[in-house]
């Protein structure tokens, strides 16, 4: 049995424990029962409780009796009797089991939507009749007050089954173009079903009329939420008579109260994986919403984490027994998994014991290679020399390899390898040598810019680390590991001039600071080597020795200082001498300026005269303005001034309007001789 911990919240998988080989007789599963004790000790809740590939949805009857699964391969429905912790019974069908559900109180009346738009009906004694549908279905529902079964899938019609007269009613034509999901409210009937854009369709049986509408697809998308593609209903679940949960395709959980059409909370999963299934669980108001990778416990008021699992397969369906702390589910695997909480509330009646044997449970957690049997390959037989046993009883063919005794297997290694233990004290001792190689002083790598400063920072920093060990100090952080100064040492923007005239004149400080306090470091590992005391002689002798040689480094720095400032100057010097000869070998060259077209050429005045106005105030530029008839201010009513101004007229916009209005002239002109002429004309027509 394995235990997990999360947020506090114990989990006890008791579907955990070693695992025996399926290809094993069951007098050698008894005989290995017999001897070892981690077998005999393990729990195995419900005998045989797996599917021979795959189990694709778990139920549990009204009555909390019998547990009954569906899965592959071949497709088959097993039913466990709690009572008698075995197998009831098993039935295989002639096609996959999309869904299904328990009529009645115990296992006598069950409903299965079959893969190939089969309906098959089972009683007590087994199958009962068998009917299809028209088009694929996906989920289906059970309505108790009219005996209606309500089936969606690949149409936009829910087509309606009556078992009391035994006929398909008028089905409900909605909005949808497929439908995948649908339930019913166990208080007021109404009947909800999920569609593939997203929405939530609620009809009322007893009208067949749709009520209500949800777009969930829309509420869906947060600020936090990121979606690939719009998110479709794969999970639905009524809660009372005024809560309801939708899974989306994306990974998403949205609660509801049927009076409002917006979510109380929307909780993701963050994988992107469909829900698969939804739970409620009330005495610590929990709502149990999986995917095919992991199930998650959420307060449905606050939306707070309670505790998550995530099993080593693939969840096809989660299942929580009534009023206890079990949790079921069906598995891309054999093995259907069973969990038992005990915050969640008590251990089932049938297995009681649960609640003793929780305070002994030890962590062990499943071993995915069998204890007493070992996987080799080909090779590893080879290697062995055991490839003479192919074939014999001693190996047993699996996969890609085969299984034998773990006791033949260590003999065989034993001989096949005499030294094993030299080499594992070499190993050993490999290992010793490289933890105390770690903890000798290791180079670091220079940076590739500002190398000169990288290695001074670092010898300056082993400087101060031993003065703090000696006064028992913290160190302070290291400017290479800071990264406001991360960049310094990265972009060669920041690479240090060696050649400016800053740097070579503050050189020789730094350079001496430096050395200064190497032989005051050196002077302190000398006495702390010779084991003096402190006395006043040496300390005499020690402070005149420092003073003298601080004096000397002063003299030294003024003198570098001197002879840095003397190249300096030299430099200068030689720069204009090297300028002046260029400038008097370049010859001047006249210069000539294209004009654009349309402009004339006035002269340089022009500019003056604007320099000279733009040095003007406000006030001067606005009274020339007036002056010129470019600016026209007025007063108004309200008692504030109007100013409206003209732009000027460039030479090209004045040349083509004095041409207009020499070219109206001449119309004018042309007109007024037309005119008379045609006088004359008409008098002497007269006279004639």
């Amino acid at each position: 049995m394995q235990v997990s911990r999360l947020n506090e919240v114990k989990i006890y998988s008791l579907s955990a424990g070693r695992s025996l080989p399926e290809w094993l007789s069951d007098r050698k599963k008894r005989a290995l029962q017999k001897k070892d004790v981690d077998i005999r000790r393990r729990i195995e809740l419900i005998q045989d409780f797996e599917m021979p590939t795959v189990s694709t949805k778990i139920k549990v009857s009204r009555d909390g009796q019998y547990i009954m699964a569906v899965g592959t391969y071949k497709p088959r429905v097993r039913c466990f009797d709690t009572y008698q912790l075995s197998q009831k019974f098993e039935r295989c069908l002639d096609s996959e089991v999309v869904t299904f559900e328990i009529l009645s109180d115990d296992y006598s009346k069950v409903v299965f939507l079959q893969c190939g738009r089969f309906v098959e009906f089972h009683s007590q004694h087994g199958h009962y009749y068998r009917t299809r549908i028209p088009k694929f279905g996906r989920d289906f529902s059970y309505h108790y007050p009219s005996c209606d079964l309500y089936f969606v899938g690949a149409s936009s019609e829910v087509y309606r089954l009556n078992l009391e007269q035994g006929r398909f009613l008028n089905s409900l034509q909605t909005d949808a173009s497929e439908s995948s999901v649908c339930d019913i409210n166990p208080v007021h009937f109404l009947f909800a079903m999920g569609t593939a854009e997203g929405k939530v369709e609620c009809w009322d049986p007893r009208t067949r009329n749709r009520v209500g509408l949800l777009d969930c697809a829309l509420s869906s998308v947060t600020a936090d939420t990121e979606i690939e593609g719009l998110p479709s209903i794969s999970a639905l679940k009524f809660d009372g008579a005024l809560n309801m949960a939708v899974g989306t395709s994306t990974g998403q959980v949205l609660l509801y109260d049927l009076r409002s059409s917006n979510p109380l909370i929307v909780k993701d999963h963050h994988y992107g994986l469909p829900i698969k299934s939804i739970q409620f669980q009330h005495q610590l108001d929990l709502i149990i919403s999986a995917d095919s990778r992991i199930i998650k416990m959420w307060n449905k008021d606050t939306g707070k984490i309670f505790t998550s699992m995530e099993p080593e397969h693939d969840i096809n369906d989660v299942c929580l027994y009534p009023n206890s702390g079990m949790l079921m589910t069906a598995n891309e695997a054999p093995k259907m998994n069973i969990y038992y909480i005990p915050v969640l509330g008590p251990a089932p009646k049938w297995c009681s014991f649960l609640d003793n044997l929780t305070e002994e449970l030890e962590e062990n957690p499943e071993s995915t290679v069998y204890d007493d049997y070992k996987f080799v390959t080909r090779k590893d037989l080879e290697n062995l020399g055991l490839a003479h046993l192919i074939g014999s009883s001693l190996l047993r063919a699996y996969m890609h390899g085969f299984f034998m005794d773990i006791r033949l297997y260590h003999k065989a290694k034993m001989m096949a390898n005499p030294f094993a233990y030299e080499e594992y004290r070499r190993e050993k001792i490999r290992q010793k040598i490289e933890e105390t190689r770690a903890q000798r002083v290791q180079l670091k790598k220079l940076p590739k810019v500002n190398k000169e400063l990288a290695l001074k920072l670092i010898e300056e920093e082993g400087e101060e680390q031993q003065i703090s060990k000696k006064r028992k100090q913290k160190n302070l952080p290291s400017l290479l590991k800071d990264d406001r100064f991360k960049v310094m040492f990265e972009n060669p923007d920041f690479q240090v001039d060696e050649q400016s005239e800053e740097f070579r004149l503050l050189n020789p400080l730094v350079s001496k600071v430096s050395e200064k306090r190497k032989r005051k470091l050196k002077i302190l590992e000398e006495l702390e080597a010779q084991g003096q005391e402190e006395e006043e002689e040496p300390e005499g002798k020690a402070s005149d020795a420092e003073s003298s040689e601080s004096s000397d480094d002063e003299k030294g720095w003024v003198e570098e200082v001197r002879k840095q400032r003397k190249l300096l100057r030299q430099e200068e010097k030689l720069k204009r001498q090297e300028r002046l000869k260029e400038d008097q070998q370049t010859l001047l060259k006249p210069q000539f300026f294209e004009i654009k077209e349309g402009e004339e050429f006035r002269s340089f005045k022009d500019s003056a005269k604007k320099q000279k106005l733009m040095k003007k105030t406000l006030e001067d530029r606005l009274k020339l303005e007036e002056k010129l008839g470019t600016l026209n201010v007025s007063d108004t009513t309200v008692g504030s001034k109007q100013a409206t101004f003209k732009l000027k007229k460039s030479e090209q916009q004045r040349k083509q309007q004095e041409a207009e209005k020499r070219h109206r002239q001449e119309r004018k002109s042309l007109r007024r001789s037309a005119s008379h002429l045609k006088s004359r004309q008409g008098r002497g027509r007269l006279f004639h």
